[in-house]
């Protein structure tokens, strides 16, 4: 039986086939579930775009998580298509170039509070949202792209900040989540060449060190085991684990000098 036969998902940020959200979601209609995709702003058209090329091509709606219309729409969209929801992929973020590439201490607050409430708000804005469908699934998931944030990491600066409050975010969600049997889980993964990666001034830097410190070895240009892991956290497989951070990188993130 595939792994989310008769699971109904939520995917945000799929912008191209390079996207992990993508993987994500090619690789769930693979395992049976039904997806549903979210773009935003310029991204929709590309979002819309990329969509033809899932297994089976899925709806996409706009989700503007700085607007709060969007999110009722969607939520009401779901209610009458579906009538619950199973789990939702968070795979958004975004930070003003001030807040990127060594300017950490120029960055005014105006860009910073820009980024705050995209990349690490938005997960409690997508989870309470939508938890109404989750319960009326009888639980769901809600799973996070994330990249570590014990470290400061060059070039990586206020987006460093977000990924640290997405997880501490990630865990008051599994905390208050966990009596409505909602698990709230992130995934860690190493750097991968997306769009998103691209935008971050010398990425460069990171693909050089996993090549040399990542255990497993890491292949920059592969998503596909962050998307196996994603798809894992958001089936029954995990159904005590919420509040974890799980990492993808390789063996990264454990190695010392």
């Amino acid at each position: 039986m595939p792994l989310l036969e008769g699971k109904h998902l939520l995917v945000t940020g799929v912008l191209t086939d390079d996207s992990i959200a993508y993987g994500v979601a090619d690789l769930a209609m693979r395992e049976g579930a039904e997806v549903l995709l979210t773009g935003a702003g310029r991204g929709l058209s590309l979002t819309r775009r990329v969509a033809k090329h899932l297994p089976r091509t899925p709806e996409v709606l706009e989700l503007d998580v700085t607007v709060p219309e969007h999110l009722g729409t969607v939520v009401g969209h779901v209610r009458r298509q579906w009538g619950k929801l199973d789990g939702v992929l968070h795979s958004i973020g975004f930070a003003p170039q001030s807040c990127l590439g060594g300017g950490f201490l120029q960055a005014p607050w105006e860009d910073v509070k820009v980024a705050v409430e995209v990349s690490a708000y938005s997960l409690k804005y997508l989870a309470a949202g939508f938890l109404p469908l989750m319960q009326a699934a009888g639980g769901g998931s809600v799973v996070g792209l994330d990249f570590d944030a014990t470290v400061a990491w060059p070039g990586y600066d206020w987006m460093g900040v977000c990924k640290a409050a997405l997880e501490s975010t990630a865990r008051y969600l599994a905390r208050d989540l966990g009596r409505h049997h909602v698990r709230v889980n992130l995934v860690a993964a190493g750097p991968v060449r997306t769009v998103a990666a691209k935008a971050i001034p010398g990425i460069q830097r990171f693909e050089d060190a996993w090549d040399t410190r990542a255990p497993l070895g890491w292949d920059i240009n592969d998503s596909s085991a962050v998307a196996k892991a994603c798809v894992a956290l958001l089936s029954d497989l995990f159904p005590a684990t919420t509040g974890e951070i799980v990492h993808v990188d390789g063996g990264y993130h454990m190695m010392g000098v």
